[in-house]
């Protein structure tokens, strides 16, 4: 039987592999998938305490809004790295050192 301490232990290995991609990653678009996980990991351990405390609704809820909130926040950087790349040429976080308005 899968206990809560799986579903943790899951969580805590997605999260760490997300902080170690926005760690190394230098490309935008690695850092983004980095945070992805994160957000991911921390739905999924949502859901996993609502379900073992017998508040599936509230858990499931809360991984909804993580959900809404990483689509979101998925769109908007989608957007500035156009636009970074559009305007620098590259997608390497580093490399780009001023905004131009």
């Amino acid at each position: 039987m899968i206990t809560l301490q799986h579903f943790l232990m899951v969580g805590a290995i997605v999260f760490a592999l997300g902080i170690y991609t926005v760690v190394t990653r230098r490309n935008a678009l690695g850092i983004l998938l980095g945070t992805e996980l994160v957000l991911n990991a921390a739905a999924l351990n949502m859901v996993a305490f609502g379900y073992f405390g017998n508040k599936v609704v509230e858990g499931s809820i809360y991984a909804l809004f993580v959900i809404v909130l990483a689509a979101a926040e998925a769109a908007v950087a989608l957007a500035i790295g156009l636009m970074i790349f559009r305007n620098f040429n590259t997608i390497d976080a580093t490399s780009v050192d001023e905004m131009r308005g």
